[in-house]
């Protein structure tokens, strides 16, 4: 049975204490402390209070800066051998250990993996990266990248998971349990960091609703559930005060609303500013030398410009972390065959299969059936490229990586493949063309159209492709009869010029180094695609808000609508909504049901609905439920994303599929109450397959 408006409404009585369990505390500190250590909290404290005790200002301040030096762990902080305190080896990781480290397993970016809606598998691949940064000798990997996804525009939008809140929460807490098996995770760049062109100078501002609502709840989630070890400030401007100085940031709400119990790192060189301001506020940490720590702290202590207790406390994280995560007992050991293991490179192939997005199939263009191709064309700039990312602090070195032409090469059975190396213009390229069954062109972005700013191509100012992919595009579907386009990138591409021309188009991310076999999977049929949007796709640019990546505009504001939310308040239709993608398979939602009729403080309430695979091959389907407010009397989204599941069935299979709405996440946040606040009205809850297909509808209501 399907629930529809009509449905009866279903009260959750909700005590008044609620508001204060929807407040940024986030439970007892004693329970709190016990999760972040891997120790005793007593032991370790009575530990630190005895190093403390023990240790010069110049000792203390020591442990506040990084050396300069570069390690094979990575960038190195300093150890104390007279007191037996173990330094850092921090290295870079959201998709892989960094180049710096040497070979290791490059995995599909970030907002592939979240295309995957899948934390479990993030949490197996943070894992990994976890376990291949210690075994390079580090012991702070510098991941996960954790920005919202603003803009598309953003050049390191391929680093993070998505436009989405809820989405990029629980992300960031399976990357970051799963890394911190191995290594202390850093979650960053605290906060409001997604403009690259900019980075160092640009001041981002933002109501405080906005910013406790919409751009922070994925580092609380980072802090409060999955306990990171340590956060990165950025390298922007907040309200006009740099992140690695902004008490409000640092001292308020990671150290004080949320309990943060870790280390505050700046961002390298220009990351921090300030002697004085940046200790005063909660830096713990300049990384990668003391350039306004060091010396010129140690003489801003003796001027009585900063407090001993900033210096002690400082000193205090910094041990407490290295203690709790055993740096001194159990330090990390190099071991090579941990490297791009066998089980690293098949998970990095797993990972990239539920990553592609199947954008669009006319007339069923795809799974191509190899006994049915006489031959089929691949061409395109990128078809034998290794194009795997960015190549800033982000950027892997994997000893392989297998191109999609590779991969299909080697997938295509006694099919032949024709690699056209032109722009498919000359005359031989058009007769192969013509007479090949079908063809696949792969274009997309590269390093030089999107990166880390100063590094690699920094933000993008268009969301098309290049004038000359797209003539190719258009090139290749005038010759061939079946024309396929992949898709290479880090974030939104818009396809308004070409798309009503081709046959099926494929976002394949930046794939990782197996991701050559992935593709050619997919395009075979061996894999069905399951992959959804982490973002909107527009119909134009103009349709998201305004991207300023612009040096003689330093000041932004950062308003409460982005992405799904800004286009639904708008009214816009967009390309592909964000939760969007296709399958070879169909999938079918019913019977959507709401339990209990109480919602204890801080907890949730549950639902469940029927999924059925009606189509006639197995495949997996990403069921997402949205949450709706009427009645508000504060600004709301149309609908937010509440809940997700991925369910794998077989084909005519039917599941019941649970989902949960936890009470922190349908708050919202009363700057007079300083606190997540509950409103006592109706609220709609909807559930289907993107944010643009929710068939299903029922309704609660909190007292």
């Amino acid at each position: 049975m399907q629930l529809g408006p009509s449905a009866p409404t279903i009260v959750v009585g909700l005590l008044a204490a609620v508001a204060a369990a929807c407040s940024d505390g986030g439970g007892s500190p004693e329970s709190a402390s016990q999760a972040f250590c891997r120790l005793p909290e007593a032991e370790v404290e009575a530990r630190v209070d005895d190093l403390l005790s023990q240790m010069t200002l110049e000792e203390k301040v020591e442990q506040m800066a990084g050396t300069g030096a570069l390690g094979s762990g990575g960038w190195l902080a300093p150890a104390n051998e007279r007191l037996g305190i173990p330094g850092f080896a921090m290295i870079d990781g959201p998709r892989g250990v960094s180049v710096l480290g040497g070979h290791a397993t490059a995995f599909p970016v970030a907002m592939a993996r979240g295309a995957s809606w899948d934390p479990e598998l993030e949490r197996r691949v943070g894992e990994a990266i976890g376990a291949e940064a210690r075994a390079k000798g580090a012991s702070v990997l510098l991941a996960p990248t954790i920005n919202l996804l603003r803009h598309p525009g953003w050049g390191r939008a391929q680093e993070t998971y998505g436009e989405d809140t809820h989405h990029l929460s629980r992300f960031a807490v399976a990357f970051v349990e799963g890394a911190q098996q191995h290594v202390i995770a850093s979650a960053k760049h605290f906060a409001l960091n997604s403009i690259e062109d900019t980075r160092f100078t640009v001041n981002v501002t933002t109501d405080e609703r906005t910013l406790r609502e919409i751009y922070l709840p994925q580092f609380r989630a980072a802090v409060q559930e999955a306990h990171v070890g340590s956060v990165m400030s950025a390298y922007n401007r907040v309200d006009g005060a740099y992140c690695a100085e902004n008490s409000h940031l640092l001292r308020d709400i990671l150290k004080g609303d949320w309990g943060f119990r870790g280390f505050v790192e700046s961002d390298w060189i220009l990351g921090t500013r300030s002697t004085v301001a940046s200790a005063r506020s909660g830096l713990d940490i300049e990384m990668p030398s003391p350039s306004f720590y060091g010396a010129k702290l140690i003489a801003a202590v003796e001027a009585g410009e900063v407090p001993m207790d900033d210096i002690d406390e400082a000193a205090r994280r910094v041990l407490r972390t290295k203690l709790c995560f055993e740096l001194d007992s159990d330090p990390p050991v190099p071991d090579p065959a941990v490297v791009e293991s066998a089980d690293h490179t098949a998970l990095a192939l797993d990972a990239e299969r539920e990553a592609i997005v199947l954008l669009a199939n006319r007339n069923a263009a795809l799974p191509l059936e190899r006994s049915a191709l006489g031959s089929l064309v691949v061409i395109g700039p990128l078809a034998d490229s290794a194009n795997i990312g960015d190549t800033g602090s982000s950027n892997v070195n994997p000893s392989y990586v297998v191109t999609p032409l590779a991969g299909i090469a080697s997938h295509a059975g006694s099919a032949q493949v024709v690699f056209l190396e032109d722009d498919g213009s000359s005359a031989a390229s058009q007769n192969a063309l013509a007479a090949a069954d079908a063809a696949v062109v792969v274009v997309g972005l590269t390093a030089a159209d999107e990166g880390e700013g100063g590094v690699s191509g920094g933000d993008r100012h268009t969301l098309a492709l290049s004038a000359e992919q797209e003539a190719l595009i258009q090139r290749v579907a005038d010759s061939s009869r079946r024309t396929i386009v992949v898709l290479e990138g880090g974030s939104a591409i818009t396809v308004e010029p070409w798309i009503d021309r081709v046959d099926a188009v494929l976002m394949a991310w930046y794939p990782g180094q197996e991701g050559g076999n992935a593709i050619a999977e997919v395009l075979f049929g061996d894999v069905n695609p399951s992959g959804k949007l982490p973002f909107t796709v527009p119909h134009d640019e103009s349709d998201l808000p305004e991207f300023v990546s612009d040096p003689a505009r330093l000041d932004v504001t950062y308003g409460f609508l982005h992405g799904y939310r800004w286009i639904d308040a708008q009214g816009i239709e967009p390309r592909f909504p964000f939760g969007f993608g296709l399958s070879y398979t169909s999938f079918t939602v019913a019977n959507l049901t709401l339990d209990g009729r109480t919602l204890a403080p801080g907890g949730v309430l549950g639902a469940s609905v029927d999924v059925t695979n009606t189509g006639a091959r197995s495949g997996d389907e990403i069921v997402q439920l949205y949450v709706g407010f009427e009645g508000s009397r504060v600004e709301r989204p149309r609908r937010q994303l509440a809940a997700f599941a991925r369910v794998h069935l077989e084909a005519g299979e039917t599941r019941r599929v649970p989902l949960e709405i936890a009470a922190r996440d349908i708050a919202y946040y009363d700057v007079a109450q300083a606190e997540f606040v509950l409103e006592p009205i109706t609220y709609v809850v909807q559930v289907g397959e993107s944010s643009r297909d929710l068939p299903l509808e029922a309704r609660f209501r909190v007292r």
